[in-house]
This record gives structure tokens, C-alpha cells and sequence, in this order.
């Protein structure tokens, strides 16, 4: 496995791959990695990539200033080890400062589906997602890039991206790797104590309970969200009923439809979502 730390080493890198007739796979991450995002390495794999690129960047840009960059967990050594083990061909380990570089002034931002739910309460978040991830396309120049659908609102936006500025990229989404009580796997779940760690759990049942009761006739989404809030004991951010291409409430059940949530364990912030396809609804 290479170790890239600057854009020429891994554009280096990935030109010789193709030279071979390489299909470039990436996968975009923040680090301190899990079976979550190791299982996107199989994805791009499946989707016919033979040259594996993967990013490490806690990007500072979709943070704001009361949340977490400073304390968001990371162990590059820990990483690495994993990342070889899995036969990753390149690991891309870019500083601020190469993402940055002083004077940069140009922000990408995508319009209605980055508003609502994550977007309304974290206020340029989308914007720093979408920044970041299209430099990382043009750095990397992949052709298939994968991302895990634990985050539904990001993949929704960055698809909402490729399609408007036309980027020639195949996106690919694995499915939610989960905890054996329902927990998804992320990387902020290190920051729970024992207590909050029991907690957790009830994010993903009270959606499964959303989706229970669509599937068993429910086609009132005010009422699916105050249903799924008793099964919550922890702080809730939102627990909503939205179209997963806009993530506005639906204005039907005649279509598939997403659960969406964010509750928060002391300090601890965790998102979740079930998706619920119209052959599931009565």
C-alpha cells in the first residue's frame, strides 16, 4: 500500500494504475475506521474497481464552531494496519494545508436536498461535505466512489452534485453495517460512555417502529414521528418521515420513503435512517 500525503503522489499513483488498465475505486472517509467503512472497499470492488484509493481528511470545513473537529477521534497507525490488511492499493493522508492551500475562496453548495433536517441544524455542514468530496473526485479521478448509506442526506446530496456538474463517476452505496443490538457503526460512537452505549440502541428502534407501523397501514406522517419518539429516552434532535430524494416530508405514501433521526447522549450526536420500499407499505 502506498502512503500519498500530497495530491502529485497520488495522481502519480493512480495515472500508473490505468497505464495497466486499472478501474480506480475510492472511498472517502474521516478516519478511526470501522467495519462500516471497510465494507465500502467491497462495494467499489463489486462495482468492478481493481485499484483502491482511500482517503483519510477530517475536514474542517463541515464542522461548526461548537462541534467536534478538535476531539473527532483519530489513529492513522490503527488505520493503516486495517486499510493493508483489506489490499488497498493507495492511502491518501492530505494535511488542511494541501486541501486549503492559503487564499482558497471557492465553496461548493447544493441546493434543496441539503437544506432541510442536517442541513437546517448544522448550517454549512452540506457545504463543507460537497467542497471536500469534489475535490477529493478531481484529485482522484476515480471511477466508481463508494459511501455508506448510515449517512442518507450526504449520499443524497453528493449524488445531487454529480448529477448537476456532470462529473463521469459511478456512485455506489453500501448498505448500514450495524452492532449486533442495531447500533450503526460510526466513528463517534467511541466518544459514549457504558450508559450512553446502552442508550444508543433506542435510535434504531424507534424507527424500526416508524417503519412497522407504515408497513402496517400508517400513512400519517405526523403521527409515525410522535410514535417514534416514545421509544426515545435520549435528547431528540428530529425523528422524521421524509422522501429520500428531497428529504422533505412526502406529500404521499405512494413511494418509497425514508426514516430519518439524530438524538444526542450527552455530547454525543448520532443520525440513523431506515429505508422503507413502497412494496413494504400497505
Amino acid at each position: 500500500m502506498i502512503t500519498a500525503r500530497s495530491i502529485e503522489e497520488v495522481r502519480e499513483a493512480v495515472a500508473g494504475a490505468r497505464i495497466h488498465g486499472a478501474t480506480i475505486g475510492f472511498v472517502p472517509t474521516m478516519g478511526f475506521l470501522h467495519e462500516g467503512h471497510l465494507s465500502l472497499i467491497d462495494v467499489a470492488r463489486d462495482c468492478g474497481a481493481t485499484f483502491i484509493v482511500v482517503s483519510i481528511f477530517v475536514n474542517p470545513r463541515q464542522f461548526g464552531p461548537s462541534e467536534d473537529f478538535s476531539r473527532y477521534p483519530r489513529n492513522e497507525a490503527r488505520d493503516g494496519e486495517m486499510l493493508e490488511s483489506r489490499r488497498v492499493d493507495v492511502l491518501f493522508l492530505p494535511s488542511v494545508e494541501t486541501m486549503y492551500p492559503p487564499g482558497s475562496q471557492t465553496t461548493v453548495s447544493v441546493a434543496g436536498v441539503a437544506k432541510p433536517l442536517e442541513g437546517e441544524r448544522r448550517p454549512g455542514h452540506f457545504d463543507g461535505v460537497a467542497t471536500v468530496v469534489l475535490k477529493l473526485f478531481d484529485i482522484v479521478q476515480a471511477d466508481v466512489a463508494a459511501f455508506g448509506r448510515k449517512d442518507a442526506q450526504q449520499c443524497a446530496v453528493i449524488e445531487r452534485m454529480v448529477r448537476d456538474l456532470d462529473i463521469p463517476m459511478h456512485l455506489a452505496f453500501g448498505e448500514t453495517i450495524r452492532e449486533h443490538d442495531g447500533l450503526a457503526m460510526s466513528s463517534r460512537n467511541s466518544y459514549l460512555s457504558p450508559q450512553g452505549r446502552q442508550t444508543a440502541p433506542e435510535l434504531h428502534r424507534a424507527l424500526r417502529a416508524g417503519e412497522e407501523a407504515i408497513t402496517h397501514g400508517i400513512h400519517d406522517a405526523g403521527e409515525i414521528e410522535k410514535l417514534m419518539r416514545r421509544f426515545v429516552t435520549a435528547e431528540v434532535d428530529y425523528l422524521a418521515v421524509v422522501d429520500p430524494e428531497t428529504f422533505e416530508r412526502p406529500r404521499d405514501f405512494n413511494r418509497e420513503l425514508l426514516l430519518a433521526g439524530a438524538i444526542r447522549i450527552g455530547r454525543t450526536r448520532l443520525i440513523d435512517n431506515v429505508r422503507v420500499p413502497l412494496t413494504a407499505q400497505r
